[in-house]
């Protein structure tokens, strides 16, 4: 196995783990308000246009499927923990619970949210390309504005449609995330394609 896409699966993999924990917090970005998962997020839109730039779309698509491993296997521990009983002195309990805990129908829509915006990415990104290199920045641009308005789309709806009105989320919520995207990943694209490429030299043999 090629030494990029060994570490890039194991760093996505603890991303994909992280990035619904980071989703708890509201972070403030001058006038846009975005959930701090979109930062995770971001790097599971990078890492996948970069395993597809580098080895294919095949294995991409393989990344972005053996993603739901971590990503169920660690919800279902958190649930466990929260409802193992705890000590008189742990008195946390309720914002941890508060914190971490997702409903059955938030932890759907988190899945199916992934498992689109994630395909998408790569379909988006494999069929730009053009197999000489050029415009990478681009590329990976559009695949990300795409899959981050599928993303917002499906988890917001699936998640919280009939409990409160969900337009004025939906706008904000997409605009921040364009404006990272925009922002970030070109930047970063050229960066982890780099850095696989180094990590996928060939080994000096000695003279």
């Amino acid at each position: 196995m090629p030494r990029s896409l060994f570490i890039f699966s194991l760093v996505y993999g603890g991303l994909v783990c992280i990035a619904g924990v980071l989703g708890t917090k509201i972070a403030q970005l001058g006038p846009l308000s975005v959930e701090a998962g979109i930062f995770a997020f971001l790097q599971l839109v990078i890492l996948s246009s970069a395993v597809a730039e580098l080895h294919g779309r095949a294995l991409a698509d393989q990344l972005v499927r053996y993603g739901f491993i971590p990503l169920i296997l660690s919800a279902l521990l958190i649930r466990v923990v929260i409802e193992l009983p705890h000590p008189a002195f742990w008195t946390q309990q309720e914002a941890f619970a508060t914190l971490l805990g997702q409903s059955s129908r938030m932890m759907l829509a988190g899945l199916i949210s992934y498992g689109i915006s994630q395909t998408l990415n790569v379909a988006v990104f494999a069929r730009m390309q053009r197999g000489d290199g050029k415009m990478l920045w681009l590329r990976a641009l559009v695949a990300s504005l795409l899959s981050q308005i599928f993303d917002t789309l499906l988890f917001i709806t699936i998640a919280f449609y009939g409990v409160f009105p969900i337009a004025e989320i939906l706008t904000g919520q997409i605009i921040a995330k364009l404006v990272l995207s925009v922002v970030m990943v070109p930047p970063l694209i050229y960066a982890a394609v780099a850095l696989g490429k180094w990590l996928d030299r060939p080994a000096q043999t000695a003279q």
